[in-house]
């Protein structure tokens, strides 16, 4: 352990060797504490948020993260080039890279994070578990694996992890021996792609614990201290949803065992700069240490929240300086925070990804949030789906959640797929409410997942604010009739019926309008049965008061209860936020429009991606749900499933190959 402090060395310039928020929140600290900044971006990312946050930027070109934030080379060759005096690397990319930290070192650059050695010491997951039996810190056992040599007799369930990096990439639950080959399999192709090592290892599945970890932070010294724990065990596909600190689900006995255990295991290496130590506690109790991230933590901003403390500003005093200038006594938690992932993801179809042009970003409140995005930013398929951090600081955890959910229910993102709904009715579930919140959360609460957002008269105001704000937009582009109220007839014996699309739910309305009225009926308009004869109109009947309408906004009262609805047109889709929430709606064409089917059917890509596997070919006899292919997009794997049995007369892409949204990737006919 190093006791001698390093020379200091003044940080003017700072290289942020990433992109999306994480490169923006380390832009507002450096220049708040004077420093300048020096950004990087791949030609995907030309136009990102985070180019602008910075006071310059370098092109790595490319678009991958492996043709551009991966080329350690080509970041020090810049930051050289732009006179940094440090890199520091966000978390991801090459955070935890001990080799490239090297060559920083050795290019006489200061690095923001803890020494090559500890890195690689640590940032191991094998390793790490080494050191921390050797500091007494309570852990399972491990085998490593490989594909093509895994050995026999390992126990299940176990959990399969990469031994480099972090975020749920290379991991992978198996709960059968037959399944175990494959898995490694995948969890190391998808390490290699995340991180250039595919090292992976077994350890046993520990269910319906609690992610537990802690904040530490180091110096030259030898001090090290924490800055109390995070509760992350609300997660989907190893990744974490929901962030807390502290943790409302530990008692103080095992809070203290955590902390304890930390500082001690960092000590034991001289751990310089800011970490985390994670742990499962399980339902019994048990406490497991997992790994040491040696980086910044994407949740870092809960432990700002409930500390006050600005985990990069004392990164960047710690890596200048070498001395920490905070004590243990120094740290106090007040209140509860907690941070939600806003993702481009949809939970009701499978958390499938989705890509696209945002037309509006809007995230309302008084709420901290640390994004890589705004209206018109592009999300690509090449990197992962994070949109946004929202974080909530209130006095007790129940008046941050809700907080939080008051300003999710009407945050807007238009043009792509969100998890926002499924946030919200998280948020009021009773058994988080409870902090009742074990790893196994979302997979006992399904409905949480499949929530659609707001419901009842709320919905039926948002779909009245599309049709009116539709009807607004025709009216204006109309040059000839736009004088008479909309849906005019000679003989007004009926309105104007129009087929709505709610999310692939259809919503019937026939429009009577006056000049700031109408009298409106929802529900499916009476048909003729087979004698001529209509059916019973059961539909519900709305009076409505038009008080003030806009290109982008529709006030209207709605019965007697007056409500106020947002509104962005695009075309016939019609996107709408309220104070009760928000909902996207489609104006279906008034006549069927009959399209031509394609020769052919088979699996298509849900998103557009990479792939990177291929497990089928011509001739195959192939059963439903049997893997055709593997595409990867946002950084995770997609299999690609026969959705029948048959027989592939055609495979349509090879391993290296890009598809789009829609692509057809294997030809299956009749078996």
């Amino acid at each position: 352990m190093n006791t001698v402090a390093p020379a200091e060395h003044r940080i003017n310039k700072l290289m942020i060797a990433n992109r999306g928020e994480i490169a923006v929140r380390i832009a507002r600290t450096a220049h708040r504490l004077g420093i300048d900044t020096v950004g990087v971006y791949s030609a995907t990312d030309a136009r990102a948020v985070h180019v602008n946050a910075v006071d310059s930027a370098v092109a790595l070109g490319g678009q991958t993260a492996a043709e551009s934030y991966l080329r350690g080379e080509s970041i020090i060759a810049a930051a050289l080039a732009a006179g940094c005096d440090a890199i520091h690397p966000g978390y991801g990319f090459l955070a935890e890279n001990a080799d490239f930290a090297q060559k920083v070192v050795d290019a006489g650059l200061v690095w923001v994070g803890p020494t090559p050695d500890q890195i690689r010491i640590l940032g191991n997951k094998v390793a790490a578990k080494h050191v921390a039996i050797a500091a007494g810190v309570p852990t399972t056992e491990i085998t490593e694996v490989a594909p093509g040599s895994i050995p026999d007799g390992i126990s299940m369930p176990a959990l399969v992890k990469a031994a480099a990096g972090g975020g749920g990439r290379g991991m992978r639950v198996v709960r059968t021996p037959d399944e175990l080959a494959d898995a490694v399999e995948a969890a190391a192709r998808e390490a290699q792609a995340a991180f250039g090592d595919s090292t992976v290892f077994v350890e046993p599945l520990i269910e319906d614990g609690r992610h537990i970890e802690v904040q530490i932070i180091g110096d030259s010294f030898g001090n090290v201290i924490h800055l109390g724990e995070r509760e992350c065990s609300i997660q989907r596909r190893n990744q974490k949803v929901v962030e807390e600190a502290p943790s409302a689900g530990i008692t103080d006995e095992t809070r203290q065992i955590v902390l304890a255990g930390a500082v001690a295991l960092a000590k034991s290496v001289g751990y310089q700069n800011a970490g985390t130590v994670e742990f499962l506690v399980g339902a019994d109790g048990t406490i497991t240490f997992l790994e040491v991230n040696t980086r910044l933590q994407v949740e870092h901003p809960v432990t700002e929240a409930v500390t006050g403390l600005d985990l990069v500003e004392l990164q960047l005093i710690v890596a200048s300086s070498g001395s920490l200038p905070v004590t243990q006594d120094d740290v106090s938690i007040t209140g509860h925070a907690i941070e939600v992932r806003l993702v481009a993801e949809d939970p009701t179809t499978g958390w499938i990804p989705s890509t696209g042009t945002i037309m509006l970003f809007h995230i309302p409140g008084d709420m901290r949030v640390d994004t890589g995005f705004d209206t018109g930013s592009e999300v690509s398929p090449y990197y992962d789906s994070l949109l946004a951090k929202v974080i909530s600081h209130g006095r007790t955890r129940g008046e941050a959640a809700a907080a939080l959910a008051r300003s999710l229910r009407t945050t807007q993102v238009v043009g792509i797929s969100t998890n926002a709904n499924m946030l919200v009715a998280l948020l009021a579930e009773s058994d988080f409410l409870a902090a009742n919140t074990p790893t196994s959360y979302l997979l006992d609460h399904p409905e949480v997942e499949a929530d659609t957002g707001v419901s009842g008269d709320d919905r039926l105001a948002l779909l009245l604010g599309a049709v009116f704000a539709s009807e607004f937009s025709s009216r204006a582009a109309d040059a000839v009739t736009g004088f008479a109220p909309s849906g005019w007839r000679n003989l007004r014996t009926t309105g104007q019926r129009q087929e709505w699309n709610d999310g692939g739910e259809v919503r019937w309305t026939e429009l009577v309008m006056g000049h700031d009225t109408a009298d409106v009926l929802i529900g499916a308009w009476p048909r003729a049965g087979d004698d001529g004869s209509l059916q019973e109109d059961t539909r519900r009947h709305v009076s409505v008061r038009l008080l003030d309408r806009g290109p982008q906004h529709q006030v209207i009262e709605i019965d007697g209860i007056r409500a106020r609805v947002e509104t962005v047109v695009d075309g016939d889709s019609i996107h709408c936020r309220s104070a009760a929430g928000v909902a996207s709606f489609a104006l279906e064409p008034r006549f069927e429009v009959h399209r031509a089917v394609g020769p052919g059917a088979g699996p298509v890509s849900p998103l557009p991606g990479t792939v990177i596997a291929v497990h089928t070919e011509v001739g195959d006899e192939v059963t439903e749900g049997q893997l055709l292919m593997v595409v990867e997009a946002m950084k995770m794997e997609h299999q690609i499933t026969a959705s029948a049995d048959g027989l592939v007369t055609e495979v349509l892409f090879a391993i290296g190959d890009r598809v789009t949204q829609g692509d057809l990737l294997v030809k299956v006919g009749p078996p």
